[in-house]
């Protein structure tokens, strides 16, 4: 009789405290139906071979089908390369939980799970879920553990997909496979991972189904283009004996010719002739099979990662690699997407109910990268929007680039900090200068003798750059552009100031928006500011034409 724990699923049933913390059930046996040993059945694979091992597989008997999938998965480089690369994506970003409001309760159970997933069990079976993309699903099986206040898992053990079976009636429900036969998996003991492909049943949904009829036919490919090699890509020796040659000295000939490289040897009488018909299309019957085989990775890589701009260094390809990332990025947010949905149902929330019981809502544990902005957008943003008056938190710009704040100390001595802003020395205006003289250099600041070769150099190049800026001659049309900006500086502001009013003023964004349809601007200051401008331009463009007729 099974013995009932006072643990609680999710939903809200006794769990049978045998299966939950049992030992482990789908491991591999000795002499039982769960052999760690493999059949191959891509040995001399044909079209009706595969075509059998995959009408088995859609009607409940997938053995030969994974044996096949592990099998080419083993046997074909570019496979396991695409393959792997689609894997290790999404097993290595970050995986965050989020509490299911902001609640104390809830926000307990976030960090329950945040918690366990610090004790890297996770980490270690991502990749091992993903075997579902080449197979269908992946199943793991749970090791739970007890301790004061809370269950989780202490392990997830992959199980090997050749160990399960499907049901009868649907064809999509794993079964275990026992000595009386198949068995229901016990609930809240197991994780199964699908991963479809295409829209049916699970069996026929793993790209390894397609992938297996292009290992096929490049497996053709590879060995005719062997037999090719080997008929016309090796040299052939031909050792000749006169009709007096006895038996022992044509054995001693047939020992020299073959020893010299591989098979392609033989002997004949001297008087005999050989004619070897040369293959004047050798070269591009060679070329042929390279192409047939590169086509038929082409498509794989199609397949599993979407594109093939990421797998072959074609010309060009470098052109399209913008949209072909967008392409590995959309793969790499629905792999992840169906990998936390499953964890979501099958493990996060049977370890928050088995600790806290049963809830109304879960933390969602989340595999993903952030949707942000790139670096270099950001840093555009605030250079332009800032001057205009946007506000941001220094806190929110140091994470964003990944930088802490300076510390003030560091056991009672200032922390060195590299960066910061050196203050512009102050000179006075060209304009007021004597003629004939330059402004004076700025003075050198006392060089401290704890400063570091690195540091004193920085600085000796920050004054160098001052001192070059304050010897040049001020352009004139640096000067115009601003003594224009200082003209318009008053009526852009008018205008900036009603808008932000507006802004600060709306309650949501369809107010904000009719509010700045109503908002009538009144450009006219601006107008004649540019109007004087622009009639400054003319006039000191035609007196620098005045002044270079003179010169000239």
């Amino acid at each position: 009789m099974a013995r009932l724990s006072t643990i609680l699923g999710p939903d809200g049933l006794p769990i049978d405290k045998e299966s939950l913390f049992g030992p482990p059930k789908a491991g591999p046996t000795l002499a039982g139906v769960r052999s760690p040993i493999s059949g191959h059945p891509a040995d001399g694979l044909t079209p009706n071979r595969l075509a059998a091992i995959h009408r088995a597989a859609a009607a409940g008997d997938p053995l030969a089908y994974f044996e096949l999938a592990e099998d080419i998965e083993e046997r074909d480089l570019h496979y396991a390369a695409v393959l792997g690369t689609r894997k290790r994506q999404v097993s290595q970003i970050p995986i965050t939980v989020e509490a299911a409001s902001d609640e104390a309760v809830h926000e307990k159970h976030a960090d329950f799970v945040r918690e366990w997933l610090d004790t890297d069990v996770l980490d270690s079976v991502l990749f091992d879920m993903l075997d579902a993309i080449g197979k269908g699903f992946s199943i793991l099986e749970i090791e739970w553990q007890s301790r004061p206040g809370a269950v989780t898992p202490a392990g997830l053990h992959w199980r090997d997909p050749r160990w399960f079976t499907l049901d009868d009636l649907s064809l999509d429900e794993p079964m275990l496979w026992e000595h009386g036969g198949k068995e229901m998996l016990e609930p809240h003991r197991y994780v199964v991972h699908r991963h479809k492909a295409k829209s049916g049943l699970t069996i026929r949904s793993g790209i390894a189904r397609i992938a297996s009829w292009a290992w096929m036919y490049k497996a053709f490919t590879l060995r005719d283009w062997a037999i090719f090699t080997q008929n016309y890509g090796q040299p052939v020796r031909v050792g000749k004996y006169h009709s007096g040659a006895t038996d022992a000295e044509r054995d001693v000939l047939w020992r020299a010719v073959s020893s010299i490289a591989g098979d392609c040897a033989a002997i004949i009488p001297e008087s005999m002739m050989i004619d070897f018909v040369e293959v004047k299309n050798a070269a591009d019957g060679s070329a042929l099979y390279e192409k047939r085989a590169d086509w038929m990775d082409r498509q794989v890589s199609k397949l599993v990662l979407g594109q093939t701009a990421t797998t072959d260094a074609a010309p060009g390809s470098h052109a399209i690699g913008g949209t072909h990332r967008l392409v590995q990025e959309d793969l790499e947010r629905f792999d992840a997407g169906l990998v936390s949905t499953t964890l979501n149902r099958q493990l996060v929330r049977r370890m928050v109910a088995f600790t806290f019981g049963p809830q109304e809502k879960y933390p969602k544990l989340t595999i993903g990268r952030p949707d942000e902005l790139p670096i270099d957008t950001v840093v555009t943003a605030l250079e332009k929007l800032g001057p205009l008056g946007l506000e941001v938190e220094e806190s929110q710009v140091l994470d964003r680039l990944g930088f802490t704040a300076q510390a003030e100390e560091a056991n009672g001595k200032p922390v060195r900090v590299i960066g910061g802003r050196t203050p512009a020395p102050i000179l006075p205006a060209p304009d007021s200068m004597p003629p004939g003289r330059r402004a004076p250099a700025p003075a050198a600041p006392q060089r401290k003798p704890e400063e570091k070769p690195a540091l004193q150099a920085r600085g000796m190049l920050n004054r160098l750059f001052d001192l070059h800026a304050a010897q040049r001659e001020p352009d004139p049309v640096d000067r115009l552009a601003d003594r224009l900006a200082q003209d318009a500086a008053g009526a852009i502001a008018g205008l900036t100031d009603r808008v932000r009013a507006e802004f600060e003023a709306a309650e949501d964004l369809p107010d904000l928006m009719s509010r700045l349809d109503r908002l009538e601007l009144d450009a006219t200051e601006l107008r004649a500011a540019m109007a004087r401008g622009m009639a400054l331009a003319h006039l000191v463009g035609e007196a620098s034409i005045i002044d270079e007729l003179r010169d000239g």
